[in-house]
Order: structure tokens, then sequence, then C-alpha cells
């Protein structure tokens, strides 16, 4: 039996699907504070400071596995509350946070293969969402975008090592941006000044994602949202920025691969091409890409390119 320790975002929704495709056992859990969007579908939910007895029931239970998706952020810690089970595993996990997510994640991790669980990653319960090699769309990139993606691989690995982010924005050779704990929707808003009405009617529009059986009408919708007659009521970028740009995404170097991949989706390529993006570069093998049908579609609407860059050799 498989636990699936569900976070936010849609990533989750995704490998539930997967999981019911093959008639796989599993049962959803969640960290308290952190609701998944998994419909009605039934969740446990725990503690951080009841780790250790979380960890127990799971294998009381027969589970054999744990695959972490979905976004969480670091939670506070209320020593007042750890039980017995935990007491010591919170010690690592403290020291662990002082050294970054990836750190954390990696202790994370190692607790649950000391309890005899194995820890699978979200691609390899799904391996369609790691797409082929290569550029997507109708659109390509050109020798600027070529230049740009090098320049942003070399950031992004800079980043990582110092475990900040894992994508930056970059035009004409500059950073105009990069990943914090923010996150990437964050950080390509920080390029434009996006008027709340207007980021009402995205999340409006963003919820069509989830209707595979009207993809091409909402994509449809999506590109009237994105060409409207009247400019002034979309987001607009900074002036003071270059034109054009790519957003890139990739994982830090030496990341265990079986947590925190990073991903792109729909609500991606709607902030690209608001952001007056050219395209969005993810490194192959390394970057998952949730409904990538409708992702391709929603870029071919608007114009923008989406390239599965292999990594350059050092």
């Amino acid at each position: 039996m498989l636990a699936l320790i569900a976070g936010q975002g849609l990533l989750p929704s995704r490998l539930v699907a997967a999981l019911e495709r093959e008639g796989r056992d599993f049962r959803l859990y969640a960290l308290e504070g952190f609701e998944p969007e998994v419909g009605d579908r039934a969740v446990t939910r725990f503690r951080l400071e009841e780790l250790g007895s979380f960890i127990a029931g799971l294998v009381e239970g027969g589970c054999e596995a744990v695959c972490l998706a979905g976004a969480v952020k670091r939670p506070p810690i209320d020593r007042a509350r750890v039980d017995p089970a935990t007491h010591g595993l919170i010690v690592r996990l403290a020291g662990a946070m002082e050294r970054g997510d990836d750190g954390t994640l990696r202790e994370i991790m190692a607790i649950f293969e000391e309890a005899g669980l194995r820890v699978e990653a979200a691609h390899e319960i799904a391996p369609e969402l790691l797409p082929a090699s290569g550029v997507l769309t109708g659109a390509s990139p050109g020798p600027g975008d070529h230049a740009d993606a090098t320049r942003a691989e070399a950031v992004v690995a800079a980043m990582g090592a110092a475990d900040v982010g894992q994508a930056c924005v970059v035009a004409s050779g500059q950073v105009l941006a990069v990943e914090a704990a923010g996150g990437t929707d964050w950080m390509i808003r920080s390029l434009m000044r996006v008027p709340e009405a207007v980021r009402r009617e995205e999340q409006e529009l963003l919820k069509g994602a989830t209707l595979f059986e009207r993809a091409s009408e909402w994509v449809a919708d999506v590109k009237e949202f994105l060409t409207a007659a009247e400019p002034s009521r979309l987001p607009e970028r900074d002036k003071a920025l270059p034109e054009g740009g790519l957003l890139y995404k990739a994982p830090k170097p030496g990341q265990d691969r079986r947590a925190d991949l990073p991903v792109i989706g729909p609500a991606t390529v709607m902030l690209a091409a608001e952001a007056e993006l050219r395209g969005i570069v993810v490194e192959a093998g390394g970057v998952m890409v949730l409904d990538l049908e409708t992702v391709v579609a929603m870029a071919d609407a608007v114009g923008l390119f989406i390239w599965v860059r292999p990594k350059e050799a050092p």
C-alpha cells in the first residue's frame, strides 16, 4: 500500500488519477493546514509534531511506500505538542530546516526510510509527467532564446547550490527575476502590475483547466482573455524591463529527485503570457508538466514556445 502525502496544487490530483487507473492500493494523507485539492476523497491529516506516531501508524497499517507530492511551506513547530514518538525527530528536523528546503526534504525522506518505507517519486507513479526533449509548440526559440537559456541554466544552478529556488526569468542576458520562497507564480507576477479584478478573472478561468472535456473551449476563453480589446484591463509589464525573455525551470544541483521536482502547468503558461515572455524552458527529465496537452494548446494559442531542453554538458 502506498501513502500519498499530498500538498497543495494540481500534482496530487494527477497522481490520484494515475493510481486509480492502475488500480493500485493507496491512501491519502495531508499535513494539517495544507489542504490538498483532491475532490471529495477521504484524507487523513496529521501534524508534524506527531510525525513519529504517524509513521508508526503507517507501518502498522501495512504501508510499504510513501510519495510526497504538492506544495507545502515549512510549518512552525509547537514544541508543547510534540508527542513522545517524535521528540528525537523534531531535533533532527529543526536542524535540517536551518539548512534549507532540500536539506529538510532529505531528512524527512531519511526518516521514512529508516522506518522501512520506500520513498517513491511522483514521476515514477506517473511517468507521462516528464515530457520528451524538444520544442513542444508551434513557436520555436530563436538564437537569443538559446543564449538566454544557457544563462538561465547557470543562474538556477548557482541558486540551487545555495538551496534558494528552481527558476528564473532571463531576457537579453539580463536576470529579471529569481524564484524564492514565494514560488514561481510570485516571481512572474513581480514583473508586472496585476489589477485585482483581473486576478479574480484569471483565477476563475484557471478553474476550467480541470475540465478536460471542455479543454478546447477553455483554451479559446483564455486566448480571448489574453487578447482583450481593452489593453488597460490586462496585467501590465514593468516598462523599465527589457522586452521578451523566458522562464527557465530546473532541479537544484544534486537534488534528490524523489521530492520537490519542479512543476509547470496551465497557470504557468497564463502568467508567462501575461508577463509578455517569449517562452518557457524546462530541463529535460527534471521538470514535470501537468496537463501537457492543455499546456501546449494554451501556449500555441498565445504564441509562446515551450522547450524541453537537455542540460548542457559542464
